[in-house]
């Protein structure tokens, strides 16, 4: 059986499961979120911008574990707040997920993780 790259076992998943430590309790939080790849790097939207718990852990520890299916590997977050990225991560999601599935879902659009050299 051929080893499938992480990037090919994410492609195959629409969902995977992060988890970051608490910036105050320091417990592991996981939680299951959508994402998006582009070129080598995994793009997050945090549902609620800059005020979801996950996001604003990430200052304090940047670690992030990323599941996809049975395969996990351990990456630094990166947050971003400049618009024009948040604008591209935004119009990512609504490629794969629709416009009205991001609508739905996603609140305070302000902030976006690039998780890079996931491999």
């Amino acid at each position: 059986m051929a080893k499938h790259s992480f990037t090919q076992v994410l492609r195959e998943h629409n969902q995977i499961f992060i988890t970051v430590k608490g910036r105050r309790s320091g417990r592991n939080i996981s939680m299951p979120v959508w994402f998006v790849l582009q070129g080598e790097a995994l793009w997050l939207l945090p549902v609620h911008g800059s005020c979801t718990e996950w996001y604003r852990n990430l200052p304090v520890n940047p670690m992030i574990s990323i599941r996809g299916g049975r395969t996990r590997r351990t990456a630094q977050g990166r947050t971003v707040n400049d618009p024009q990225t948040v604008k591209r991560v935004v119009e990512w999601f609504q490629e794969k997920y629709t416009p009205s599935e991001v609508a739905r879902y996603y609140t305070g659009l302000d902030v976006a993780v690039e998780v890079s050299h996931i491999e």
